[in-house]
């Protein structure tokens, strides 16, 4: 995603300590993103940025709702997210930290800004879920019925290795 300059945060005019950033993201916001499975939405990102001499520490909470299609019905509908994200710039060039530091990223000490567009999507895009679906009842009923019209009823037939190792455990008792 490329990075958009209304998430920017100019950070050398800021003295040391606790700072507060607010950004509405809308449906321009997710249109830059060219993401096939977030149609749009509206979010609130709060950015709580700590600031020190050799770093900036930002988390990010990300409150709105985003719309995607269902995975049942393939309708569009609004889904809820809220997320949490942790990221550290170092200010002091180095760009290789520990093998598990991925929230670590090193800034150049010349640097005066820092974009946040990657990490507010990123954000948003872990906190959904793997299947998202509308609540019981609520996807298309076209769609149910079609889907219900190719349902296959299965009989269970139990397993007969089953059986065997049932008459096992029974003759040893």
């Amino acid at each position: 995603m490329d990075a958009l300059k209304e998430y920017t945060i100019q950070f050398t005019g800021l003295k040391d300590g606790s700072h507060e950033f607010r950004y509405e993201l809308g449906d321009a916001f997710f249109q830059a993103a060219s993401d096939e499975e977030i149609q749009g939405g509206e979010v609130l990102m709060t950015v709580q940025l700590d600031k020190s001499p050799t770093m900036l520490v930002a988390g990010m909470h990300a409150r709105g709702t985003v719309r995607v299609h269902c995975d049942h019905c393939n309708g569009l509908m609004a889904f809820p997210i809220g997320g949490e994200q942790r990221q550290v710039f170092h200010l002091n060039g180095r760009t290789r930290f520990e093998e598990d530091a991925d929230d670590v990223v090193g800034l150049d000490p010349d640097e005066s800004e820092v974009n946040l567009t990657h990490y507010f999507y990123e954000c948003i895009r872990l906190s959904l879920p793997i299947r998202r679906v509308h609540p019981e009842g609520q996807c298309d009923p076209e769609v149910e019925k079609a889907m219900r019209s190719h349902e296959v009823e299965h009989e269970h037939v139990p397993d007969p290795r089953w059986a065997a190792l049932n008459a096992l455990k029974k003759k040893s008792r």
